[in-house]
Formats: C-alpha cells, structure tokens, sequence
C-alpha cells in the first residue's frame, strides 16, 4: 500500500464503520419464517413520520421488549443466535448482531402542544407509532413508553422528521449487482435500490443469501422483503435460504409534501461506488 492510497483506503473504511453503526439495531420484520429484518434507523424515519400535528418527536429507539429495561444493546446470548449458520428448519441466519423475531418495544420522548392535555397527546402519538409500525413497516411492537420532555408554545411545531431533535437524513447509497439474485431482487415492486451497507448488496454463502434492499414509502417494507425473498429464491433453483436487511425507507424522492408548518424533506438516493 503506498503512502498516496493509504489515508484514503482509511477514510473510506471509517466511513463505512459509521455507516454500519449509523443503521442502529437490526430489527426482525415479522415473524421466524419470514427472514427479514429492517435497519433500527430506517424504522425510526417512518415511525417519526407519523406523528400528528401538534407533537414534535426527539430521541427514539426501538429495542426488544423487556418490561422496565433501558433501551440499549440486547444480551449478548440474544443477539444474532442464529448468525452464520443454517437453522435446522430451513429458515435463513440472522444478520451479524440482528435481534431475534419477537415483540419490540419504542421508546421515545416527545413535546406536545400546551394547549391540548398531555394523556391526549399521548394516547394519539401510541397509537400512530403503533399503527406506522404495523401497517407501513410490519414490525410486532408490544411495548410503547413515552416520555414527555417540554411543552411547544401555542401548539407551534417546529419540524419533524429527524427534525432540530436529531440528524437530518442519510443519503441512500444504491449499489448494483447483476447476477441473478440482485436483478431478481431489484426488479421487486417497492424496491428503490438495492444497497451495500452490511455487506454487498447480495451476499452469498454455502448456508443462505443475504440482499440488502432500500424499499419505497409507499409499500409496506415486510411485504416487500417477502416479495423479495421469493423472486430471488425463484432465481436461484435449488439455492439456500434467501433473507432480506431492509436498510432505508425512501420517502417519494421526487417531492417535498409540507402538512401545515411541517416540511418532510425529501430523500436523495445516490448511486455508491464499489469498494476498492
């Protein structure tokens, strides 16, 4: 490695490490059998989304549920159990360090408008963060703490989205892979693009298939990791179990849609270059 290469190859490796980290936890879509999960930061985009005029999201995370636990990294004996290997009934390993299926629990903090009472305001971003997170993403939430941390004067709402509370939102970095999975994969109605954040856009090994996918806004993300796993399992007669990592959500990337004094910023998806 020569000395011009060297800074660059290790900027672009730091830059990938974030990218991993920056998908926060691996989320299961579904249930055992559908061999899907969805990146923690692409759920929280939709999840935000869905709050009503008048509330305002801040800090989000979404975890297993566990009755009166912090969100933070799950127990070790309970994360990626079944990483690297086959299970016995066919179904697909999970992604490195991917929670396993069952129920999940959000925990946010949110300011609501002064001029409506707080139970109110709550019950309503519940029951939005619930139904986002059935209808558009398919995730099993069991559990919903929220925690009010201010009051908005005269009902006036600043943003949403990742909003002043947090970033603003990643690029998609799409990627391409030609064989026949990832054209099988990208030809899937609601897939944006497929893309390589994980690992490659497809990853293939003796036990399983892995297909990294960025799905549209408009199509619920656990239908269209199911209409993945079957065209890619249809392209591959004979191949291995076949799961789905839903790594982004993109809003229509052609339009800003403002509700009231709220803008949804539009989401830029970016062609990546390959590693070198």
């Amino acid at each position: 490695m020569t000395t011009a290469d060297g800074p660059g190859r290790a900027n672009g490796w730091a830059a990938a490490v974030r990218e991993r980290l920056g998908l926060g936890r691996l989320l299961p879509l579904g249930g055992p059998a559908d061999g899907a999960w969805i990146a923690e930061r692409a759920a929280a985009s939709v999840l935000r989304d869905s709050a009503g005029p008048g509330t305002v999201l801040g800090r989000l995370r979404i975890g297993a549920a566990t009755a009166g636990a912090d969100p933070g990294p799950p127990a070790r004996e309970d994360v990626g159990a079944d990483e690297g290997r086959e299970r016995a009934d066919g179904r697909p390993p999970a992604p490195p360090s991917a929670l396993p299926a069952g129920p999940l629990r959000i925990e946010a903090e949110f300011a609501a408008a002064a001029d409506r009472p707080l139970p109110t305001s709550a019950a309503l971003l519940r029951e939005a963060l619930l139904e986002a997170a059935s209808r558009r993403l398919g995730l099993d939430v069991a559990e919903v703490d929220l925690r009010v941390t201010g009051l908005l004067d005269g009902g006036r709402v600043p943003g949403t989205g990742e909003g002043a509370a947090g970033a603003p939102r990643p690029e998609v970095r799409a990627a391409r892979d030609d064989g026949a999975a990832g054209l099988a994969a990208a030809a899937v109605p609601g897939v944006v693009s497929l893309t390589r954040v994980l690992g490659a856009p497809v990853t293939t090994s003796d036990d399983h298939v892995r297909v990294e996918v960025a799905t549209a806004g408009g199509h619920r993300a656990l239908d269209v990791a199911r209409a993945v796993r079957t065209a890619v399992t249809g392209a591959l007669e004979d191949g291995p179990p076949v799961s789905v990592l839903v790594t982004a959500v993109v809003a229509d990337p052609t339009t800003e849609a403002a509700v009231g004094e709220t803008t949804v910023v539009k989401t830029t998806v970016v062609e990546a270059p390959e590693p070198r």
